[in-house]
């Protein structure tokens, strides 16, 4: 299987196999509610690699916004960590279902390029400001825990 990229960044071997065989698809809001029971707002999974680009690109406009708590990597004053997105080191994989509401699940390579963390963005816990926050430590392990 030859690594899909998305943004230079190779999709992790586990995702690329569940869009290849159609398993990538949302889970359904209750069992999304169970793994992720902070995230309030419902969700779209992105079904391609393509989709995944297109959507991601939104971050490059968004970066560098505090509101957002995503910045780049490359340009920070300090090495960025949580509750912070690095957009050059990071993918989306699922965005808002309800246009406005500007919430995703992302993959963080931060942590690992082959199985990276999945981190969500968090409107809810500390409101007015967006801050990124853990989901799963590996997509390996956010696959399993949805059923995938």
């Amino acid at each position: 299987m030859a690594p899909s990229l998305v943004r230079g960044l190779a999709l992790p071997d586990r995702l690329i196999a569940l869009i290849d065989s159609g398993r990538w698809r949302h889970p359904g809001d209750d069992v999304l509610a169970d793994v992720i029971p902070w995230f309030a707002s419902p969700l779209d999974f992105l079904s391609t690699p393509e989709a995944m680009e297109w959507e991601s690109g939104s971050m490059d406009v968004l970066a560098d916004r505090t509101f957002f708590h995503e910045a780049r990597g490359s340009t920070a004053p300090v090495p960025l960590e949580l509750p912070w997105l690095d957009v050059e080191q990071a993918v989306l994989i699922a965005v808002n279902r309800i246009p406005g509401d500007d919430v995703a699940l992302a993959l963080d390579y931060r942590s690992d390029p082959t199985d990276p963390r999945v981190v969500g963005s968090d409107f809810w816990t500390d409101p007015p400001a967006c801050q990124w926050r853990l989901v799963a430590p590996a997509f390996s392990s956010f696959a399993a825990s949805l059923g995938l």
